[in-house]
């Protein structure tokens, strides 16, 4: 983690400094319009935002309960302190700590850490189409005096086949998990056997996860929670955008307007690294909000700001907390859940295994 993170933080230390000198004469950027901004937005709007985020965690452990039931009956209580926790990991050390949930359920409950991979894997794919489908279905029925009506149809649509081919892939992973997982190995090797295999491994984690929900209820369940989490996603992206009374094109940003901002956002958030991709993020959200909707680059990169924190930094003191509570050291436990991901990718890949 430390050698990857070392790679990373001077790969990127180094493109911003290039970046900064080959255009330094050609930002122009008003501090005293953006700082006006910061100061000015209306804290209901933003508040509301972080409530519907913290709601989201709550959520996410409840469907995680459903994912673990065929294997115990844990309690939703006992798993929103490893969201708040995984997820504040996250925050601070980047993407390299995504399997810090995993490893703080299978710590807590017992289970084994392959299991909870697997559910994590799960996890990943119901987000992915559950946010696909709000996606497309705002751009796809957006009302026709929407401005650029014409490009959001077209998106709407092709997100719409995407929503429909993940639901495809879905049914042929729960049917035939192993010759998906078989023939993406097959196709993959070539071009890089480490990519090969953790795709591979993925697709696998995903049909173990997915035979767990064994009944039709649990299946809808766990749509349903996602539907609704990722809903409510979106509408903290509006609402933060509304919190920017003195900005027109943001103040009545509308839900299905907004979806594109969610795009370029989740777009910035795939290569999170450490503390530099919180500016990296403000950056996506405020070149994005800029371009598709006019608005100034002040008051675009101001909105960028508040919906990093609101979004994803507002979970920090929480997690802290937890992870007081719990006598848990963030550092440490992300550095254990990644170096215990290794270890059971090499016991999966095992011959036999």
């Amino acid at each position: 983690m430390k050698n990857r993170g070392a790679v990373l933080w001077a790969g990127v230390v180094v493109a911003l400094a290039v970046v900064v000198f080959v255009y330094r004469d050609r930002i122009h950027f008003d501090w005293a319009n953006f700082w006006e901004q910061l100061r000015h937005i209306h804290q209901g709007h933003a508040l509301a935002g972080i409530l519907l985020i913290y709601a989201t965690y709550w959520l996410r452990a409840i469907r995680w309960s459903v994912f673990v039931k065929p294997m115990k009956d844990v309690s939703v209580g006992s798993l929103i302190g490893p969201q708040f926790v995984g997820f504040t990991a996250v925050a601070l050390f980047g993407r390299l700590a995504d399997l810090t949930r995993p490893y703080l359920v299978a710590r807590k409950t017992g289970l084994p850490l392959s299991s909870q991979v697997a559910v994590y894997t799960l996890e990943r794919m119901f987000d992915l189409g559950a946010a696909a489908a709000i996606f497309s279905s705002a751009l796809a029925f957006a009302p026709k005096n929407t401005p650029s009506y014409d490009l959001f149809m077209r998106v709407g649509r092709g997100s719409l086949l995407v929503t429909l081919a993940i639901a495809v892939f879905a049914i042929a992973v729960r049917v035939a998990g192993g010759a998906v997982a078989g023939f993406a190995r097959h196709v993959l090797r070539p071009l890089s056997k480490n990519v090969a295999e953790s795709i591979a491994e993925k697709i696998e984690g995903f049909r173990d996860g997915l035979k767990a929900l064994k009944t039709w209820q649990e299946l809808l369940v766990v749509t349903a929670i996602s539907l609704v989490m990722w809903g409510m996603i979106a509408s903290a992206y509006v609402q933060t955008a509304h919190a920017f009374i003195q900005t027109p094109e943001l103040a009545n940003l509308s839900f299905s307007r907004a979806m594109l901002l969610m795009a370029a956002s989740l777009g910035g958030s795939l290569l999170q690294l450490p503390i530099i991709g919180w500016f990296t993020q403000i950056a996506v959200t405020a070149t994005a909000m800029h371009a598709f909707y006019g608005a100034p680059i002040e008051a675009a990169t101001a909105c960028g700001a508040l919906l990093l924190a609101v979004t994803f930094l507002c979970i920090i003191p929480a997690g802290l907390l937890c992870a007081r509570v719990d006598h848990v050291s963030l550092k440490k436990v992300a550095e254990e859940s990644e170096e215990a991901g290794k270890e059971t990718e090499a016991a999966a890949a095992e011959p036999g295994s």
